[in-house]
């Protein structure tokens, strides 16, 4: 956020930026159904898993009638097509694993992608508004959630994008609050800033919460053997150098970033309230994460770092409840990345090391043993350290994390160390 100073404009809201009262960034009433003139899209994008484990969805695609994305006119059909069309394409390239990948995505599938893409203002790839925030629905009166799209990786996959989907939903009373503390801060109510910040934490701390569910709904030799590939991409990635043609659009490769949970925009919209600073190299990979967000949910984050400074107003006042609202703020935002690092730390370091011992020299194993080694070793030789967005992820989390830690307030920095250790 930015210096503090009097201000005169109109109240700071959410309602240009896309953002919903009930569920935040995630998508309202997601389609799930396309126009009937589409139904070949949807035929084969609700068959990816079964396409892909039968070797046969390259040759579905080939063969696919290429459809004018003229007939796609409202905000929601957009969003399913262009979820259909990124699984398809995840699908495509990576049918085969890392050494049989594809140099060239088919004009039939290319250039619808490439217009659906240009129209949302999203990239030609599967990214976090796609598989997490568009992609769900009830599936019975009770509220229960289920996918309109995976990919392979059964329920491991299922798991990983409905316990996403819940860490965004558990986000709602902190985006909800974000200009109630902006506001707050421009007309100098302390009293007001202290409750929002407060209920912020709650939300950050339910955030962690359910992230922890992912211990309980997502086997990690799964993700890392088998779904991981599924969610790289062609930029920063060893198995594909030279990245992917998109055939009919441009003869020379593009370059784009697989999923990351960068690409939420909940954690960059806490950094610029909070005045978190990241240094050159991971702050330059978290504005170009902006690029694969909603264009209104990237406009929020700009335009909540152009808000007067929270730290600096609360430097400024003589207020311990306030104090401690930011401090506690923070400290759970850093407990949510420490948590956060445990996750990826189960999920792809462990297997990874796991992944190179089994292939020294083989000694005894036991069934499980044999069964889970069969499983980790299909993941990518080229990805073992990297994050499915192309980064270093252990380097670049913690790198996070520490400047994270660097927004504590000086005079309680050492008394908070113990509580998110």
């Amino acid at each position: 956020m930015a210096s503090a100073e009097p201000d005169s404009k109109p109240p700071f809201s959410l309602e240009s930026y896309h953002v919903s009262e009930e569920l935040g960034f995630i998508l309202q009433d997601p389609l799930v159904e396309l126009p009937p003139y589409y139904q070949p899209w949807m035929d084969i994008a609700l068959r990816v898993p079964e396409l892909v484990h039968s070797h046969e969805l390259r040759f579905h695609i080939n063969k696919m009638p290429r459809l004018s994305s003229q007939f796609l006119q409202k905000h929601r059909e957009l969003r399913l097509a262009h979820l259909a069309l990124s699984v398809m394409t995840m699908g495509y390239n990576w049918q085969e694993g890392e050494n049989n990948t594809v140099q060239m995505l088919p004009r039939n599938l290319a250039v619808p992608y490439w217009e659906v893409s240009q129209r949302l203002g999203l990239p030609p790839i599967l990214t976090h508004a796609d598989a997490v925030l568009a992609n769900w629905r009830k599936k019975d009166p009770e509220g229960n959630l289920e996918l309109l799209f995976s990919l392979p990786g059964g329920d491991s996959t299922q798991g990983f994008f409905l316990v996403t989907l819940l860490v965004e939903l558990a986000a709602v009373p902190a985006l909800k609050n974000i200009p109630t503390v902006i506001n707050g801060v421009r007309c100098g109510d302390t009293e007001t800033v202290a409750r929002a910040l407060e209920d912020i934490s709650q939300s950050i701390q339910d955030m962690t919460d359910k992230l922890k569910l992912m211990h309980v709904y997502v086997e990690p030799s799964v993700f890392y053997g088998i779904m991981r590939i599924y969610l790289s991409g062609w930029k920063d990635n060893p198995c594909m150098p030279k990245g992917l043609v998109y055939e009919g659009v441009q003869a020379e490769p593009m370059e784009y970033s697989g999923g990351s949970a960068a690409q939420s925009s909940l954690l960059q919209c806490f950094d610029e309230l909070l005045g978190v600073q990241h240094e050159a190299t991971s702050g330059a990979f978290l504005s170009r994460m902006r690029n694969y967000m909603p264009p209104a949910h990237k406009l929020l984050i700009q335009d909540i770092s152009l808000q007067p400074s929270l730290k600096s107003f609360v430097q400024q006042q003589a207020s311990e409840r306030l104090n401690q609202a930011l401090q506690h703020c923070v400290t759970k935002l850093l407990a949510l990345r420490n948590y956060h690092i445990n996750v990826v730390s189960c999920f792809i370091t462990v297997p990874a090391a796991r992944a190179r011992q089994l292939r020294q020299p083989r000694t005894l194993r036991n069934h499980s043993q044999v069964l889970e080694g069969e499983m980790i070793s299909r993941a990518p030789i080229a990805l073992e350290e990297r994050g499915t967005g192309g980064s270093s992820i252990m380097t670049f989390l913690k790198t996070v994390r520490d400047q994270t830690k660097d927004t504590l307030l000086p005079e309680t920095t050492t008394n908070k160390m113990d509580l998110i250790k």
